[in-house]
């Protein structure tokens, strides 16, 4: 696997594409205990300067671990393409109604009553470090190349990780 850094520019466009195309992460907060607090968040957008948005109820236990500690940490994980990106960033809680209006849908019905809905928050977070890992091909050709350098002794390219500068 080959190391790629990449600085701010091409950091952005990985770190956008990857989580667009990924879309849900745990999101890690509370960083001081033990174990740490990790939920499943989908992703509602992420902005021309990079800013990752999500929705959160209020009363959510990770918008209290945000209100503490603005630290976060949000792991994406897409198996069948064999994609990983883990990215550190700063969080805050928005009740901006603009910003509600802009990012509700539908479906975000399942968990809220309505863009009004008081316990509605978004959650805005500013990445500033990633690292990633992509294999490039899906999870069958990995393994086939894998396979084939274990018979050979040949290392294969299996894809590329590295530190997104961000």
């Amino acid at each position: 696997m080959s190391t790629e850094n990449l600085n701010k520019d091409e950091a952005l466009d990985k770190m956008k594409s990857m989580v667009k195309d990924i879309k849900t992460c745990m999101f890690v907060t509370d960083f001081g205990n033990k174990p740490l607090s990790a939920v499943p968040m989908t992703t509602k957008e992420v902005d021309k300067e990079g800013n990752i948005w999500f929705f959160s109820r209020l009363d959510s236990d990770h918008n209290g671990d945000i209100a503490k500690d603005n630290d976060v940490q949000l792991l994406y994980s897409d198996t069948s393409d064999m994609e990983f990106i883990s990215i550190y960033g700063k969080a805050s809680i928005e009740t901006n109604e603009g910003v509600l209006k802009e990012f509700y849908h539908k479906m975000d019905d399942a968990w809220f009553d309505g863009v009004d809905d008081p316990n509605l928050t978004a959650i805005k977070v500013v990445p500033k470090e990633a690292y990633f890992w992509d294999n490039k091909q899906n999870k069958f050709v990995t393994f086939l190349k894998i396979g084939a350098s274990a018979v050979t002794g040949d290392k294969k390219d299996i894809g590329e990780k590295g530190k997104l500068n961000l």
